[in-house]
């Protein structure tokens, strides 16, 4: 568990732009044997949730958001030695980010909780063309798809990301998630037989070993 005094010693250093300050507090934590998914949820993904609060009230620059986002994902390196150790079980996951979509941090993690389970997860980057994503899915042959979006006016490159790999591949399950809908836009998803909401990195993991 990360106490709250650890967390706040780590958002400040992250905002402050100490890479190595933030670097020597999670390898501590990996040496510690910290849970990775309590490392990504409660340090990774909680800090730069508050990083882009404070970003969006105009509290900090686009410049501090930018090197506080590099930071966090050079630090996810970090965990990958324990998260590939996993026995592999033989599945495969795609992972996307729509087109026009530059924030990629969300898109990594999940396929790193994916990598975590046993999985090989396959990260596609920002800015992903829909087509282009049909075509990597149609040489991987995944057993489920997940998209990311972290900008609701986005949406409409979401959807049509969906349809384009529902076209290509009906019986495909897609998931999709990301800050975007923390805003609205979940009942756009279920409209899309097939096609599930996620809303955390836990219920991720949850739903991946009932698999």
């Amino acid at each position: 568990m990360i106490e709250e005094t650890v967390y706040q010693h780590y958002l400040a250093a992250l905002l402050a732009g100490r890479r190595v300050e933030c670097h020597r507090m999670v390898q501590g934590l990996l040496e510690a044997g910290i849970d990775i998914l309590e490392l990504y949820t409660a340090l990774f993904q909680q800090s730069m949730y508050r990083v882009g609060e404070l970003w969006e009230t105009n509290r900090i620059t686009v410049a501090n958001e930018h090197l506080s986002t590099s930071i966090t994902e050079s630090l996810l390196n970090l965990a990958y030695p324990s998260i590939f150790a996993t026995e592999r079980t033989g599945r495969k996951a795609v992972i996307s980010c729509c087109a026009n979509e530059f924030h990629q941090m969300g898109g990594k993690m999940v396929a790193d909780v994916f990598e975590l389970c046993g999985w090989d997860g396959y990260f596609l980057g920002a800015n992903s063309p829909p087509e282009d994503t049909a075509k990597y899915i149609q040489e991987v042959q995944p057993d489920v798809v997940g998209l990311s979006l972290s900008i609701l006016s986005n949406i409409d490159r979401l959807k049509q990301h969906i349809e384009i790999i529902r076209a290509h591949f009906p019986n495909m399950d897609i998931l999709v998630g990301g800050q975007a809908f923390r805003w609205g836009g979940i009942d756009m998803i279920n409209q899309y037989a097939g096609t599930e909401y996620i809303s955390s990195l836990n219920d991720l993991e949850k739903m991946i070993k009932g698999m």
